[in-house]
């Protein structure tokens, strides 16, 4: 791996390391090279470029990734816009549960009649500044499963916190066809109602995974979790976690409510292309 950092815009799907002086200090997020690449990402620089607008609401701007390369200043969220951005959390997620409570009903039935256990799996995860609490899911899996995890661990196809298998065999067939449309996150429109999370933002983590955090990496927990993200909607199918922090850094020093919007209107046509896993 070389020494010379590359073009987010161009190679969202890179490998990032990061000085956290460097990024206290300065705001910075200095990304590396690296031959992990999914198929799914060739246009990731176009989406990036289209997501991620040149000037932010301040439109105030530095270096972020090295000279001719720059990402806006991440100034302080306006106490307005957090505001504005907590109503539409609530007004969003209340007229969701509204009008897909006959699929919840049916996927809750579904799940009940497949295999014995509950309905909802309750996980729990690390939210804004490390603060625990419960993510709701459709339970996907055999009930029980958190208690094989450790012993499969050694087949973790993911890198570094993250963990995950592509054929799970604790993962129950009904599950596996939730995950693929994502329909197992809809019971989470009720955290977001509760203010434990967002609609949009970084993904929160179970916590096994969170205690794996390197000091640097509890720096995307500067802000709520959210059903979806940034990476949700450029590299949801890429292993790296270091892809998974740049995109959830920049989020964060790019946040805007138009930048929200954007994600949640890629979010529909990624969830309908049934890539989740």
């Amino acid at each position: 791996m070389d020494g010379n950092p590359f073009d987010l815009q161009r190679q969202a799907t890179g490998q990032s390391t990061s000085s956290p002086g460097l990024v206290v200090r300065h705001r910075r997020v200095e990304c590396r090279n690296s031959a992990t690449r999914a198929p799914s990402l060739q246009s990731a620089a176009k989406i990036l470029g289209l997501v991620l607008s040149e000037t932010d609401r301040n439109g105030l701007r530095e270096n972020a990734v090295g000279r001719g390369n720059s990402l806006p200043r991440a100034g302080a969220v306006l106490i307005s816009s957090s505001s504005l951005k907590r109503i539409i959390d609530v007004a969003l997620s209340g007229i969701a549960l509204l009008f897909l409570w006959p699929l919840l009903l049916v996927i809750a039935v579904a799940v009940k009649l497949e295999s014995p256990g509950p309905i909802i799996y309750r996980s729990l995860r690390a939210g804004k500044k490390g603060q625990k609490f419960v993510c709701y899911k459709f339970r996907t899996m055999l009930d029980g499963a958190d208690e094989l995890k450790d012993s499969l661990r050694r087949f973790n196809e993911r890198r570094d916190p993250f963990f995950k298998i592509a054929n799970d065999p604790r993962v129950t067939r009904l599950g596996r066809f939730l995950r693929k449309y994502s329909l197992d996150e809809l019971p989470q429109f009720w955290n977001v109602s509760k203010g434990n999370m967002s609609l949009v933002g970084p993904r929160p983590h179970p916590i096994d995974d969170y205690t794996r955090y390197r000091p640097g990496d509890h720096r995307r927990l500067e802000v709520k979790p959210g059903i979806t993200g940034l990476w949700q909607v450029i590299a949801r199918t890429n292993p790296s976690f270091a892809t998974c922090l740049a995109l959830d850094l920049a989020y964060i020093r790019r946040w805007s409510l138009l930048l929200d919007c954007r994600i949640l209107l890629k979010t529909i046509p990624e969830v309908l292309s049934g890539n989740g896993e």
